[in-house]
């Protein structure tokens, strides 16, 4: 039976805000659309290129950079690497000259008002996330691919949908939470051990450790840069961003040049509650003013939730005393593998299932992670992850503007809180008594998503996006 296995590094990608499935996926459907016409084609007979955007691309397209997602892509820039302030510096200019370079090798005439095209009433069965690829060449030839943003940045080709990430080999193949705790009893290993044996399917264990460090680092740097950027948010909601205002008020005058002593210039301000719950929501806070202003952060599973683990592993860090690399590849690790059973069993998808799928699922991974690291087990682990979950059922997804920012940036803040209180109540508790496991609020959370309404499907067509007086046009 094929299993699909999934990597650390699928859950966690480098790229540019504000949204994976509508930012990240778009454009790494683009680069997987220019390597196809390069492999089959080439890139020097193309004369025109178009894009259609379906369903809730279409709808809150334009507040996400669904369309500079997909031009930048069609440059052949990389996500991961493409400097962020150049951003509108570069979609200014394709607008202003109606020129594109294609792949980086050939200018071709583009429009993008004419050439990206929002479909508001249409949608394609597979999933709400689709957009296709319309290229001429210049004997005429026209060719079409639609590819699926599914969510976190993961993107399926239409036909392919069944052969994505399929391997065998994984000595600990996991579907369900309980395969996971099987193997850890059986094996004796922990979460994040069992996951770095699978990782080693992909690549040895040294370079995992290096990688998961480094997308750890791109989080605190995150972080770090969102504490330190007044001003408002770009889109049209006049946002104005909170975290560096709350980062000032916080230290009270406490001196820092860099991330390092502003580590130790929180930790000297105490650790009692609510200066410790203000860190946490500036933490959240800081990553998704970032992600809302397409700056880089990492999917955590997605770039809507972006905020919920870097903060509650910050907050681990400051307060717990856990700068430590070894417990941050923990944290990471089981963090993962929370997040790969949700997307295997459910979704992590909010045009499939709503803000549970993200935000939920985030707070989720994040508290199996705390839970690790603090010395939970690992049934307190998927205890704290089932807690986390639990509380996040039914929440819907309803962006004002199409924008990821209300009540998107809140939420991480919320989430963050919910999975450390999560985290605690398992270290406390006994999971032999649980009466809900991890697996049951998976399936409950896939049969909620089924029967959420549309509307709350990041549409931006219910909730509090129609409640608010404020229409697309303004954003």
């Amino acid at each position: 039976m094929s299993r699909e296995s999934i990597s650390v590094f699928d859950m966690f990608k480098i790229g540019i805000g504000p949204s994976s499935s509508h930012t990240l996926g778009p454009w790494r459907a683009a680069l997987r659309f220019l390597d196809s016409v390069k492999t089959k084609f080439a890139l020097q007979n193309v004369t025109k290129v178009k894009v259609l955007l379906y369903g809730s691309l279409a709808k809150t397209g334009k507040g996400h950079g669904t369309d500079v997602a997909v031009i930048l892509g069609l440059c052949g820039e990389d996500p991961v690497t493409f400097d962020v302030n150049e951003v509108n510096p570069r979609i200014d200019s394709i607008g202003h000259n109606k020129l594109m370079n294609l792949g980086g090798e050939k200018n071709i005439v583009f429009d993008p008002k004419e050439e990206v095209v929002f479909l508001m009433t249409e949608s394609l069965p597979f999933h709400p996330n689709a957009l296709t690829f319309l290229c001429t060449l210049g004997d005429g030839t026209e060719i079409a691919e639609t590819y699926y943003s599914i969510g976190g940045g993961f993107v399926v080709k239409e036909g392919e949908e069944n052969s994505a990430n399929v391997n065998n080999d994984l000595p600990f193949p996991i579907e369900k939470s309980s395969d996971l705790l099987h193997w850890c009893i059986k094996s004796g290993l922990s979460i994040s051990d069992v996951v770095l044996e699978n990782e080693q399917a992909w690549r040895s264990e040294d370079a995992t450790k290096k990688g998961v460090l480094n997308i750890w680092h791109v989080m605190r740097d995150c972080i770090y840069r969102g504490c330190h950027i007044s001003g408002v948010l770009p889109g049209g909601l006049n946002v104005t961003r909170r975290a560096a205002t709350l980062n000032k008020r916080l230290l009270n005058g406490r001196s820092y040049n860099n991330y390092e002593e502003w580590l130790l210039a929180i930790r000297s301000g105490g650790s009692g509650f609510q200066y410790t719950l203000d860190w946490v929501s500036c933490f959240a806070l800081a990553v998704n003013e970032e992600n809302a202003a397409f700056g880089r952060v990492v999917t955590a599973p997605t770039n809507g939730a972006a905020g919920v683990i870097p903060a509650v592993l910050q907050y681990f860090v400051a307060f717990c005393d856990g700068l430590d690399d070894e417990k941050i590849l923990q944290f990471m690790l089981t963090a993962s593998e929370i997040g790969s059973i949700f997307k295997k069993g459910a979704t992590i998808s909010a045009a499939m299932g709503g803000c549970q799928a993200e935000i939920g699922v985030s707070s989720a991974m994040a508290a199996a992670g705390l839970t690790s690291v603090l010395g939970g087990t690992v049934r307190q682990c998927l205890m704290a992850a089932e807690i986390a979950m639990e509380h996040h059922l039914g929440l819907t997804c309803d962006p004002i503007g199409g924008l990821v920012q209300v009540p998107c940036i809140e939420r991480n803040t919320m989430g963050s809180i919910k999975a450390i209180t999560a985290s605690q109540l398992a270290l406390q508790s006994n999971p032999d008594h649980a009466r809900v496991s991890l697996d049951n609020v998976v399936n409950t959370m896939w049969e909620t998503a089924l029967d959420m309404n549309y509307k709350y499907k990041e549409t931006a067509e219910g909730g509090l996006a129609t409640n608010i007086p404020i229409s697309l046009s303004e954003c």
